[in-house]
């Protein structure tokens, strides 16, 4: 049985949602400005500093952000009452036994956003992305090691972060710097993807989607970091959708699509030593379990759509998804019954 969050909270959850990207929009300092480049459109906030004119970037053209941009005069002003809001909502949503972020994580996760991580392509994935679906699908979660975790994974395409010409601010090294992490040595030397706070066992990670035959250090030019490349990853961050932090007023990230989340937990789950029984195997498809149930009730085409999209890819990821699958005859049946 899938318990769930009471429709005032899951409510609460989305209004909370919608004042932080408000509350985005009316931080623009400037004059909203369209650049197209090829296929897609970005917008950006073009604005003075001294005899310069600087842009930065907003994010990718959608009718709903389109509609936040003829509305900044009024979410100015409105700035104050939204906070007040926010406040009440988190309230409500703490009362109910959402999840909040412990103060090592939030404070983190605010400083990245402030700097741009999220506006800048950077999506959360792992362990922090499933804790945040409980919000987006009203799932009720269980204590148990399925939502744990001390590590922060965040992925982004190369290619995006090169094309939006934009950087974050102030740098990730100053703001791990802040927070006392200290690079992670690598092999390569001169590539830094790991940092790892001193005074406890916080790892944040930077992730990027391989499409060579290995998977090497490349760098994610927006973050100003270098990131680990792995297969399968352009499935799981194509896409993504912004999730709201519980902590203190509520931080703006990104996430994967919960349906793209749980099918790429199944082809993660065989990599795993080659589908051994490894820890990181079982809470893979224990979070795919959780998911792919819960989806199946309330987003079947979705999740249907996302299954059928991740076998198409090609015979190896077909491969991975049936190793898995076949440890999980529940799934299995699910998934060919949607």
């Amino acid at each position: 049985m899938i318990n769930r969050h009471s429709s005032v909270a899951h409510a609460a959850y989305h209004d909370l949602l919608r004042s932080l990207k408000d509350e985005a929009a009316a931080q623009i300092r400037g004059t909203p400005t369209k650049v197209k480049r090829g296929d897609k459109t970005y917008w950006y906030d073009t604005f003075r500093v001294g005899n310069d004119v600087r842009k930065s970037y907003i994010g990718e053209d959608s009718p709903e952000l389109t509609q936040r941009l003829s509305d900044l005069t009024m979410l100015r002003d409105q700035i104050a009452d939204r906070q007040s809001h926010r406040t009440r909502l988190i309230r409500i949503l703490r009362a109910e036994g959402f999840l909040s972020s412990d103060a090592a994580t939030g404070s983190l996760l605010s400083a990245m956003a402030k700097s741009g991580v999220f506006r800048l392509g950077g999506t959360i994935v792992g362990t922090h992305a499933f804790r945040l679906y409980e919000g987006e699908l009203g799932l009720r979660y269980s204590f148990d090691d399925t939502a744990q975790t001390g590590d922060v994974d965040i992925a982004s395409f190369e290619r995006l972060s090169l094309a939006l010409e934009d950087t974050v601010s102030p740098t990730l090294q100053d703001v791990f710097k802040h927070f006392a992490f200290d690079p992670v040595p690598s092999l390569q030397r001169k590539h830094v993807w790991r940092w790892k706070q001193t005074r406890n066992d916080l790892m944040v990670e930077f992730l990027t989607p391989s499409f060579e035959d290995d998977e090497p250090i490349r760098p994610l030019a927006a973050l100003g970091v270098d990131a680990q490349s792995l297969h399968h990853l352009n499935y799981l961050i194509q896409n993504p959708i912004h999730a709201a932090v519980l902590y203190r007023g509520g931080v703006l990230v990104q996430i994967p699509q919960p349906e793209r989340f749980a099918i790429h937990k199944l082809i993660v789950a065989d990599r795993r030593r080659d589908g051994a029984d490894t820890i990181k195997a079982i809470k893979d498809r224990a979070q795919a379990t959780f998911l792919i149930k819960a989806l199946a009730e309330d987003r079947p085409d979705e999740l249907k759509d996302a299954y059928e999209t991740a076998r198409a890819m090609g015979s190896k990821w077909a491969m991975r998804l049936d190793n898995t699958l076949k440890r999980m005859p529940e799934i299995q049946t699910i998934l060919s019954e949607i």
